[in-house]
Formats: C-alpha cells, sequence, structure tokens
C-alpha cells in the first residue's frame, strides 16, 4: 500500500506548537507520511517553536515582512502555497484553527482538489471582529475542510449547527495539552524566576497581543502597571510580541513599573514553566487559556468573549475584558482573593486528556480506508 502525503501547513508559533504533536503521531501511524509546508508568517517565533520540537520544514515560503497587512499576506500564501501542494504529493492538507496561513493554505487546496483536514475546528466567539481576523478565518476554513477535528462536544456542536456532516468530524481533544504535557517539565524555571519564588514573591504572566486590542493597548498597559502597584508582592512578567504595535504601545508604558519584567518573546520550552509556576495568566492568546487549563494555573482572559467558553464553564478561566477599568478590577480581585484562585485551580480541565494528536492520526488513516475510525474524546 502506499503511503498516502499529509502537509501540515502552518506559519506561526502557536500553530507549531499545536501540530507538532501531530506529526509525531502521523510519524508513528503506518501508511500515512507526514511533511511540513511553512509559510513563516511569524518568523522569528516560528522558527523557535520548531526547534523545541526539532521539526524542520521539507517547505518554506518565507512569506513574512515587516508591517505586513492581511492582504498583501493572502496574496503571497495563496498562489504560492498550491503550487508547492502540487509539488509536495499531497494527499491531504492540515490547517490549525484560526490563523491567515490556515485559511489562505485551506483555500489552495481547494482549488487543487487536495481534501482539508481541520484541526482545532469549530471554535466561535460568535463576532466577526472578535477576534479579528481569527474568527473570520476559523469560520472560513471550516467552509472548506473535508474532515474536522474538534477539541470538545461544544466545538462539534457548534459545526453540526453549520450543516457540516457528523460522519467527518472527530472530537479529539485539543493538542495544545498534549504539546504543554511534553514540554513543561523539559526545562527547569529561570533561575532569576526560582529566586523571586524564594523570596516569597508570587509570578504573574501577561500577554497581550491581539489586533483588535491594539487600539486602547496603552490604555491597557496603563491598568495593568496600576495593578502591578496593588501588589508590590508580585512578580510580572511579560514576553512582548515582535509586532512594532505592540512594542511600541507596551514599553513606554510598562518598562519603568518596578515589578513588570518586560522580555523578549519566549521558547515554548521556557514559556511552559513560566506559566506553570505562575498564579495567574493574564492573556488575550487563543491557546494560552487551554495550557493554563491543562496545568490548572487561572487564566484572566483580557478579551470581551472567547471561542473557547467551556474553560469559562469549568470555572478555570475568567472573562476580564478589554476595557482598562473593567480588567483592572477584575485582575485586582483574582490576585486579592486566595480563595478564588485556589477554586480556579481546582476547576477540570475540559479541553483534552493528551491523546487528541493520535486520534487525529487515526482519523486520517480511517478517512483514506485504514482501520477504524476512532471514537469522540468526552470529559
Amino acid at each position: 500500500m502506499t503511503d498516502r502525503t499529509i502537509v501540515l501547513a502552518f506559519g506561526t508559533r502557536p500553530e507549531a506548537t499545536k501540530m507538532a504533536p501531530v506529526y509525531r503521531a502521523l510519524e508513528r501511524h503506518p501508511g500515512l507520511r507526514p511533511l511540513i509546508l511553512s509559510t513563516g508568517q511569524q518568523r522569528q517565533m516560528l522558527d523557535g517553536a520548531l526547534n523545541v520540537f526539532g521539526l524542520t520544514p521539507d517547505q518554506d515560503l518565507n512569506v513574512m515582512t515587516e508591517r505586513q497587512t492581511l492582504a498583501d499576506l493572502t496574496a503571497r500564501i495563496v498562489p504560492t502555497s498550491g503550487k508547492l501542494l502540487r509539488e509536495m504529493g499531497a494527499d491531504m492538507v492540515l490547517v490549525h484553527g484560526d490563523t491567515s496561513t490556515s485559511f489562505c493554505v485551506a483555500l489552495s487546496a481547494f482549488y487543487e482538489g487536495i481534501p482539508v483536514g481541520h484541526v482545532e475546528a469549530g471554535l466561535r466567539s460568535g463576532s466577526l471582529r472578535e477576534p479579528f481576523p481569527e474568527e473570520a478565518n476559523r469560520r472560513l476554513t471550516g467552509v472548506l475542510s473535508s474532515l474536522d477535528f474538534a477539541p470538545t462536544t461544544g466545538s462539534k456542536a457548534n459545526l453540526l449547527r453549520e450543516g457540516k456532516s457528523a460522519e467527518h468530524i472527530v472530537v479529539t481533544g485539543q493538542t495544545a495539552v498534549d504539546a504543554v504535557r511534553e514540554v513543561a517539565g523539559r526545562v527547569p524555571l529561570r533561575p532569576a524566576w526560582q529566586q523571586q519564588l524564594e523570596a516569597g514573591r508570587r509570578l504573574v504572566t501577561v500577554t497581550m497581543h491581539r489586533r483588535e486590542n491594539q487600539p486602547m493597548m496603552r490604555e491597557m498597559a496603563q491598568a495593568l502597571g496600576r495593578v502591578a502597584a496593588k501588589f508590590p508582592d508580585h512578580h510580572f512578567v511579560y514576553p512582548v510580541h515582535l509586532s512594532p504595535a505592540v512594542q511600541e504601545a507596551v514599553k513606554p508604558v510598562l518598562g519603568e513599573v518596578p515589578n513588570f519584567e518586560l522580555i523578549a518573546p519566549l521558547d515554548y520550552s521556557e514559556m511552559a514553566p513560566l506559566m506553570a509556576a505562575s498564579v495567574l495568566l493574564a492573556t488575550d492568546s487563543g491557546g494560552l487559556q487551554e495550557e493554563g487549563a491543562a496545568l490548572n494555573v487561572p487564566v484572566a482572559v483580557l478579551r470581551n468573549v472567547t471561542e473557547r467558553p467551556e474553560g469559562v464553564e469549568a470555572g478555570v478561566l475568567k472573562l476580564a475584558g478589554n476595557d482598562p477599568a473593567g480588567l483592572e478590577q477584575v485582575l485586582t480581585d483574582l490576585l486579592g482573593s486566595e480563595r478564588t484562585l485556589k477554586a480556579m485551580r481546582e476547576a477540570h480541565n475540559p479541553y483534552g486528556d493528551g491523546s487528541a494528536s493520535g486520534r487525529i492520526a487515526q482519523a486520517i488513516a480511517w478517512y483514506f480506508g485504514q482501520g477504524a475510525r476512532p471514537a469522540d474524546w468526552t470529559l
């Protein structure tokens, strides 16, 4: 039997992190041959993630340019990725989640008549503007996909409401859980942060970069600075996104706050132990919501809506919004209540059991007539 070539296409650090365990699962599965197509959408951060997992792209579009627009990015990815998918002999293309890379490569594959598998399918915030452009990207990708890997039963329900075939939706759990469990214990916490803990200080991890937050990011940063002033016994660590818009909004505001440490983006091998050692994650990221849940670390979501409502329902996530006064109050309440933080730490993880990648590989093999369809994952 000829091996089926499965091309994993991604271009950002979160995609690489969540697709790395899928690549390894496909590698272990007889009859499936994984290849990687990188767009380089986030060049520096992507390369760091690939290094953590020991992966090398088989093809690289290298589309990243400074201050690129979404239209420019789309115009570069679509024609070039289609040509490379043909050259790579793709029998299926796997894309992840909600990036511009995912939608553009899925569109190229559709034009080429290549089936698309959508990892992390079915997440919905209900608002096309939040997060932007991710909510549109994932909905558009869902229209083009032939096989959907929904991380939760709620995500599957979203797809069913949109008319997707139940037979071709597999509930797998989140591959982010697979990844963070693999990496969290690999590298020790940085000595400087370990010293903070030993001195009785508590760590808070902050990330903030979303496009919809950028118009008010300076004011949000000011609110974060006020929170830090209220909790001088806490050490806030903020790996600042490389986007010039984010750098320009955040550094002038938080750079002089004594207990706020602004650093360059971390490799995943360092980010995972930092999150695990923190009493709270304050983030507008999507993936960190799941990683916090997997590590039993409370998460304050710096957004008005989340496409991951299971974490809110379970009690591990708290929506803080992006209104500066509101998020300041939420963070103050959380950090001021050990009882609340303890309850969030003890909430169950609704995002997976660490075996999502194996289910994805089994489902792809089933799609091509090799073996049984995996059972849906349930809590």
